[in-house]
């Protein structure tokens, strides 16, 4: 196993060419280790959401660098991008994005067609995902059946069946209520306790006091913090 940091931003920044430019997210650092769960919070607006498009690699970005397990992004091809994309980051939304007339563990194997990833071993990767966010009795079962929370995993077990390097959440707790949210939550704590390495957006403080760092963003600009046991967040 690669012992590279699964993210490495290095004075990173994206700047939308103008009259007037916009500076989305002004030059930054960020270093995140393998098996870390980090959280990144900051109104709307503040630049989070270039964030996550540099990250997930919709982005490239226009100044400095950004490392995903060693590979500088901006060296590679167009399809060499779009293969990394596909193989090492899984994607957690606020919107659980199911087909809906295709039951979970359909939901989860279609997210590996495009891997070229035989047909049998798209179904052991489905249901063994599915087993894993505690969803091994509604293999079967298609969206409509499934409750909000339930949905969710579903979501979650189809980032997951692609064996990824990251896990990159964007509010994934945000059209839940707030038992579901926990549970949710309560799965993600399992995946990193497990060594997977979480990367997650969020509005909710609360949700943001689970991870082990959080970083802000304000304005284009990234900063560090940490959290406090009274459940503050300092700079």
């Amino acid at each position: 196993m690669s012992t590279a940091p699964v993210i490495e931003l290095r004075a990173a920044g994206l700047t939308y060419p103008g009259p007037p430019a916009v500076h989305a997210l002004r030059p930054c650092g960020l270093t995140v280790g393998r098996g870390e769960y980090v959280t990144v919070v900051g109104p709307s607006g503040a630049g989070k959401s270039t964030f996550l498009n540099i990250i997930g690699l919709l982005d490239v970005p226009t100044t400095g660098r950004y490392l995903l397990d060693g590979f500088d992004v901006a060296t590679v091809s167009d399809r060499h991008r779009t293969a990394l994309r596909g193989t090492r980051i899984g994607f957690v939304f606020q919107s659980f994005h199911l087909l809906e007339h295709r039951s979970a563990r359909e939901n989860v194997e279609l997210a590996m067609v495009y891997q070229h990833v035989g047909r049998r071993e798209r179904r052991r990767r489905a249901v063994e995902a599915l087993h894993r966010v505690g969803l091994a009795h509604r293999v079967e079962a298609i969206p409509s059946r499934l409750s909000g929370g339930e949905r969710q995993r579903v979501a979650i077990a189809r980032a997951l069946a692609a064996e990824p390097s990251l896990l990159l959440c964007d509010e994934p707790t945000g059209n839940l209520d707030s038992r579901t949210a926990a549970a949710v939550l309560d799965l993600f704590d399992d995946l990193h306790r497990d060594g997977m390495t979480i990367i997650m957006i969020t509005h909710d403080p609360q949700v943001a006091l689970r991870a082990q760092r959080t970083v802000r963003i304000s304005d284009g600009v990234l900063t560090e913090t940490r959290a406090t046991a009274e459940g503050t967040v300092i700079a």
